[in-house]
């Protein structure tokens, strides 16, 4: 799916059950109005799927990767052996899940690098994405710069609230439905 005349991020997934994941990513890159593309792509089930994609990525304008992936997580390691392109790993956990995606992801061997994200952090990974394109977009710059901003005053916000009613009613205030 197409977000943009010309999207510059691919965000890729193995499974559809990985969407509500990496939904994160595409509000973010919304938000910034950076061009994507989402797509299902499973190193395990359609590996001439996402050999095609990887190589034919910079070809059509992509400039970075997300790649979300569970379990044995081997989707951005293998995206990343296909492209030139920087690959971002979002490693997907459950609750019934330990930590292979993570340790999948961390443990790549030389020679094909690959960022990796927090857990489940497919909105830091569109932030990085973020900082990425600002290297060389003054306006996207300026969005991020502006971003950071609006973060800090929201924690001075928060420190002064917890200043002025003390901790116990910040707590509850924000354990209240």
């Amino acid at each position: 799916m197409e977000h943009s005349a010309t999207p510059r991020v691919g965000v890729i997934m193995g499974s559809g059950s990985d969407l509500d994941m990496m939904a994160g990513a595409m509000e973010t890159l919304e938000k910034f109005g950076i061009g994507y593309e989402v797509r299902i792509l499973s190193a395990h089930r359609t590996p001439h799927l996402l050999a095609e994609y990887a190589n034919t990525a910079k070809q059509r304008g992509l400039s970075v990767i997300i790649a979300g992936a569970g379990g044995s997580a081997h989707l951005p390691g293998v995206t990343a052996a296909y492209t030139t392109l920087p690959v971002i790993a979002v490693p997907i956990t459950r609750d019934d899940h330990g930590h292979e995606a993570l340790w999948s992801n961390i443990k790549m061997p030389p020679g094909v690098p690959l960022a990796t994200m927090p857990e489940n952090g497919s909105t830091n990974a569109a932030l990085f994405v973020v900082r990425l394109l600002a290297l060389t977009d003054a306006n996207l710059s300026d969005a991020y710069d502006s971003f950071k901003q609006q973060q800090i005053a929201a924690g001075v916000q928060a420190d002064q609230q917890l200043q002025a009613e003390g901790w116990e009613a910040t707590l509850s205030a924000s354990r209240a439905p």
